[in-house]
């Protein structure tokens, strides 16, 4: 692209798209979902874990607390990033590489801020999860069953991921809280 042009193709559609979700878990040790309502780009009706696409030149830590924060009202504490896919979807004609990450909810009563494209949230169980999971929803889990099973939850002691300068009530945690570090 030229200096002074504008690009307008679309993210997973004219060119590969980068997207984060995460999988959010509670102190119950359940995992937050949310069903992708009528005018979500895909999967209409699908259970997803929450996250969307990565900003240019926006670290994957700092888009998935962000994309949390937009969509549901919650602050998260990333511990570590679970896996990488190729999400392709033959029905829009998209490919976007789509990027896990294992999380705490730290704070924030979950909320549906876009209601359009999330028709329901809440909190599940790993061992009754509600049905139809998106695909790559269901990958990201079944990566996070194959490393930690369904007895071992995350503890927030496991904090690995905080950029330098982050923190909330004096302890540094990987989250973003509305723009407010």
């Amino acid at each position: 692209m030229h200096a002074g042009t504008m690009d307008t193709r679309r993210a997973g559609r004219q060119h590969i798209g980068v997207g984060v979700a995460a999988l959010v878990f509670d102190a119950q040790g359940r995992m937050f979902l949310a069903r992708r309502g009528p005018l979500a780009s895909n999967e209409q009706g699908a259970w997803a874990e929450p996250g969307g696409e990565v900003e240019f030149g926006e670290p994957l830590v700092e888009a998935v607390c962000r994309e949390v924060f937009e969509e549901f009202d919650m602050v998260i504490a990333p511990l570590e990033q679970l896996a990488a896919f190729d999400h392709l979807l033959p029905v829009g004609q998209e490919h976007w590489v789509s990027v896990a990450f294992l999380a705490l909810h730290v704070s924030g009563v979950p909320r549906i801020m876009e209601p359009g494209k999330c028709s329901a949230c809440g909190w599940f169980a790993l061992d009754v999860l509600p049905t139809p999971l998106t695909a790559i929803c269901e990958a990201h889990v079944r990566v996070y069953l194959n490393k930690f099973g369904v007895g071992d939850l995350p503890r927030e002691g496991a904090l690995a991921l905080a950029p330098a300068g982050m923190a909330v009530q004096g302890r540094p945690l990987a989250l973003w809280n509305g723009g407010e570090r």
